[in-house]
């Protein structure tokens, strides 16, 4: 088959290019397209369930919310395990699904079972669903803050919530976006009991007249003249007067309205967190990506969306979302690893020249590296990979062996083509080529075989570790075929149609290759003398690598040093939020 192959690219040798051609450009115009990330897609399928209990201890959150629910997720289809927290009024289970499950269809199983645990739980504790967000999700932190504090905590918290969040989840590809810090505005009634004792109001009375204030009410319908009107009452209102006027109750003596009883005010709700930058109080947007979006175009959609925001703000409000970016992250991560890419591709084309000592010997041999990465890009649209670490990781590895296939059959043809020069009657060139190249393949085929057949067992990699580590094994299994197939097709044409006319083919082997022919005879000379020798000096080095490896660091995961430090302070139980800003 292989022989096929390599007979049928020399006969359509301008297909052969045509095809190469194409893939380059295409291939390369699909590169600039590839999501870009820091790890592959590491999100197990996790339903989040959130359930808000004002007032509730954590004991009675575990007993009376957390627990119940748990409860009713068990027992689920694909649930594999069940995570909670519980806190003061709060309470988050974790609903992890198999990976082979889908997500959306998790969700409505979840849904399903909420519906029959809802009526268990105390009174107006309503459990819901957080949004379908990604493990590597805070892709940014946004500030905002008041230059002089000219802005009060209150205002800019009304800014964050109501200006800046809405727009900022408009956006695809944002999950969520949580503000933290400042004041939470509030309508606040703070009840006299003194004085609603002397009136006689009671906090039922007093709780009915809350519920029903600022609603708007209907009347129904008013037929008149053929037409219909509608009948509406308009209560809905947002002025502190207003509240203040709302009646509790009725007396002997009139009326009674909730100021006479209570004091009506807006203030700012009880803070259970708060926020600063550089020692100024401010509020800080926690954005969270949807998984599978491209973090580092989401960072620039965001960043234009915030500049356009920024314009519509008080004067004195800024916005900052240079606090954290995870895009900074993934660009210097990613540059480093190119880097190693490139480095490793110069090497490999300052070693083929060094030892061919032929500018087109090497051309030839380096078009496997170009054709081999376009492939694998186009492998990873299919596949829904993106760029990370983890790819260009298995490509890096790769470089140096995606010429090894190209080197043997240039190396092999250059000789033929040398020999049959010199033959009384020389053959054709294309037979030469064609036999030249034959005569490697088997050689060819069989190292690129065990070299993929070494990376197979990567894929039974189960659970994170298969996620993590199954893109490289994919980057360098297919790029490692890849320059297989080139070495099979455009290797032989390109050496066609430029070594017969090559300057080298009338000299012998380059002058580093004659110095290391002759080393080499010399140590292989020796090494024949003295076998005890080398073989003992052989297991030596073997034991000591076999004894070293107990000592050796283990860890999931290399270090990542990109020029971020994240400092964390884990305070006594019970600290007051005034003492951890302190």
């Amino acid at each position: 088959m292989f022989e096929h192959i390599i007979r049928f690219s020399l006969r359509q040798r301008l297909f052969v290019i045509a095809v190469a051609l194409l893939l380059l450009v295409y291939g390369g115009w699909l590169v600039l397209g590839l999501p870009v990330d820091i790890f592959p897609d590491l999100n197990r399928p996790t339903v989040t369930i959130m359930t808000e209990a004002p007032g509730l201890a954590p004991e009675e959150v575990e007993s009376l919310v957390t627990m119940r629910i748990e409860a009713a997720m068990n027992g689920m289809p694909g649930v594999t395990r069940l995570r909670s927290n519980s806190g003061v009024g709060l309470s988050i289970v974790f609903v992890e699904f198999a990976w082979d499950t889908e997500i959306y269809r998790n969700r409505q199983l979840v849904a399903e079972k909420l519906t029959t645990v809802t009526e268990s739980l105390p009174r107006e504790v309503i459990p819901v669903m957080g949004p379908v967000s990604s493990i590597m999700g805070e892709i940014m932190l946004i500030g905002l803050r008041s230059a002089g504090d000219l802005t009060p905590p209150m205002e800019l918290r009304t800014l964050a919530d109501w200006t800046l969040r809405p727009q900022l989840l408009s956006l695809a590809g944002v999950a969520q976006v949580i503000p933290i810090g400042g004041e939470v505005k509030q309508y606040q009634v703070l009840l006299d009991p003194a004085r609603m004792t002397g009136l006689g109001v009671s906090f039922e009375e007093l709780e009915k007249a809350l519920a029903g204030f600022a609603k708007n009410s209907t009347g129904g319908f008013l037929s008149q003249r053929g037409r219909e009107f509608l009948i509406r009452n308009i209560g809905q209102t947002s002025d502190p007067e207003d509240l203040k006027r709302t009646v509790v109750t009725h007396t002997k003596e009139g009326v009674v309205t909730l100021e006479q009883v209570a004091e009506v005010k807006i203030g700012p709700g009880v803070k259970r967190g708060d926020a600063g930058i550089n020692g100024q109080a401010a509020v800080i947007l926690a954005v969270q990506k949807q998984p599978g979006a491209d973090t580092i175009l989401l960072t620039r959609h965001l960043e234009s969306a915030l500049a356009g925001i920024q314009k519509t703000l008080p004067a004195d409000v800024r916005i900052d979302p240079i606090l954290f970016k995870q895009a900074d992250f993934i660009e210097r991560a990613i540059a480093n690893v190119e880097e190693a890419l490139r480095d490793g591709a110069i090497l490999v084309a300052v070693v083929l020249f060094l030892f061919l000592m032929n500018v087109q010997t090497t051309f030839i041999s380096l078009t496997a590296i170009p054709l081999s990465l376009v492939v694998t890009a186009l492998v990873f649209h299919g596949f829904g990979l993106s760029i990370n670490t983890m790819t260009l990781g298995g490509l890096a590895v790769a470089i140096g062996e995606l010429v090894d296939d190209g080197v043997v059959g240039v190396e092999n043809v250059f000789r033929r083509l040398r020999e049959n020069a010199v033959m009384e009657v020389p053959r054709p060139t294309l037979e030469v080529v064609w036999r030249a190249s034959s005569e490697v393949r088997n050689a060819i085929v069989y190292a690129t075989i065990t070299v993929v057949l070494v990376f197979l067992p990567l894929f039974a990699l189960s659970g994170i570790e298969g996620r993590l580590f199954t893109p490289l094994g994919i980057a360098y299994i297919v790029s490692i075929l890849a320059s297989l197939i080139v070495s099979l097709t455009l290797t032989p044409v390109l050496c066609y149609y430029l070594l017969p006319r090559a300057k080298a083919m009338a000299h012998g082997d380059s002058w580093l290759v004659r110095r290391l022919k002759t080393g080499d005879r010399r140590l292989l000379i020796w090494s024949f003398a003295h076998p005890r020798r080398v073989l003992g000096a052989s297991l030596i080095l073997v034991g000591v690598a076999a004894a070293s490896v107990p000592w050796l660091g283990r860890t999931f995961l290399p270090p990542f040093n990109e020029g971020t430090v994240t400092i964390t302070v884990v305070m006594t139980p019970g600290t007051s939020l005034e003492e951890s800003n302190r």
